[in-house]
């Protein structure tokens, strides 16, 4: 994995990464990180950190040192200087470039794409080492994978350009070429290149939205790859044991975001209660919400069937943390002052009585649940949708149910 310190890393490298770490863990290889910092107008320094912290999160763990390729600078400028005596690269207005030859084509047998041959002719003297002494990245790049004993590159398309410049160069080293896998790119719902414009896009947009890096795992696997066309749930364990290269399709991938939800709701479904309230306290600390830890445990039954993503949380149980600013004209004094006077009369305040009398209030007053409940739900959670209705009052408290409910009906007389 190959990134440029240029931002955020983008959720298409990333899929390109996983494909590299599932290849690598599956076949008992290694898998390596690499900054490709040769265009240093460009790096912006604290995106060094976040790719690592990036990779990390998602569960993506590289073997040996992060290497940056500027750290090799005066070997590349040996290689170079080594080419230039066996004339196989050239002086040109301080720069040195390689001597491509001329005649007959460059081909390699790509993993994903087949057989790629390019005709010499059509492909340029690369320059190898800058006027300023930078070497350039189709330099730097290969002799990494040289001096690494990288055995097989796997990146985005784009790259395909590049690959016959870098064979050229190994080849007139006497370097062993790597295996070249050119895995397809991801792009948006609409089959644009992946962009902002479609939603998130960095691995810290998803986390910031909710999701949990297992299940993004699990998800970008299946762009691009599929073990039998079939499964869609795979544990991480799982993924290694099931990938290959030969089952990586060549057309792009489409970024399906309700896919990704859907699969992500599965995912917290599927861990403990206990799991699931230490995902939603360390997600609610994350995003700076100070918010008693105890209530958010508290909330765990309420929520984790109900919402697809922890960001979802908010807005399904924020109720339980702060104020609430009810829609009036869904809100009917006829109804919530009965509610509040009945609900004010229960001598033990749990979700079992809230039922009982609540459903004995719609008798009293002649009406269905629906009818009753809406006004109560909004008066106190804010909201047409929320938790369980009784389960919702219970954690909320006696005390301050009752106070919304008197607020919701002055409200609505107000209305």
């Amino acid at each position: 994995m190959a990134p440029s310190p240029t931002g955020l890393l983008h959720i298409g490298n990333v899929r390109t990464a996983l494909f590299n770490w599932l290849f690598a863990r599956h076949e008992g290889g290694e898998f390596r990180l690499r900054i490709e910092n040769t265009d240093t107008a460009r790096e912006v320094f604290e995106a060094t950190e976040q790719i690592q912290q990036s990779l990390r999160w998602l569960g993506l763990d590289w073997d040996d040192e992060v290497t940056f390729q500027l750290d090799r600078m005066e070997d590349c400028r040996a290689a170079a200087q080594e080419l230039l005596a066996a004339g196989k690269a050239y002086e040109d207005e301080g720069a040195i470039r390689f001597r491509m030859p001329d005649e007959g084509v460059t081909a390699f047998d790509d993993i994903v794409l087949g057989r790629i041959e390019v005709p010499n002719e059509e492909i340029e003297d690369l320059v190898l080492v800058r006027s300023d002494g930078r070497p350039t990245y189709n330099f730097a790049s290969p002799l990494e994978d040289l001096w690494d004993g990288i055995t097989h590159v796997i990146r985005g398309p784009d790259h395909i350009s590049n690959t016959p410049k870098q064979i050229n160069v190994l080849s007139a080293l006497g370097a062993r070429l790597p295996r070249y896998a050119h895995v397809p790119n991801v792009n948006g719902p609409d089959g644009s290149k992946l962009s902002k414009r479609h939603g998130a896009v960095s691995v810290d947009d998803f986390r910031v939205a909710g999701y949990l890096p297992e299940a993004l795992m699990n998800f970008l696997a299946l762009l691009g790859w599929a073990p039998d066309g079939e499964t869609t749930i795979m544990s991480r364990d799982e993924l290694v044991g099931r990938f290959s290269l030969e089952r990586v399709g060549s057309s792009p991938a489409i970024f399906d975001y309700a896919k990704l939800d859907w699969m992500n709701g599965m995912y917290l479904r599927a861990l403990s209660p206990e799991d699931f309230a230490d995902r939603l306290v360390s997600y609610v600390g994350e995003t700076r919400r100070d918010w008693p830890e105890e209530r958010v445990r508290a909330a765990v039954p309420l929520v984790q069937e109900k919402i697809g993503r922890l960001s979802e949380f908010e807005a399904f149980a924020g109720f339980l943390f702060g104020d609430v600013e009810p829609d009036g004209a869904l809100l009917d004094k006829r109804i919530l002052e009965p509610a509040r006077s009945a609900l004010g009369e229960l001598e033990t305040w749990s979700a079992g009585e809230i039922e009982r009398r609540l459903k004995a209030l719609c008798d009293e007053l002649g009406e269905k649940p629906r009818t009753v409940y809406l006004p109560i739900r909004v008066a106190v959670t804010g909201s047409r949708v929320s938790p369980g209705l009784y389960e919702s009052l219970e954690l909320l408290g006696r005390e301050e149910s009752l106070a919304r409910l008197e607020a919701g009906a002055a409200a609505a007389d107000a209305a």
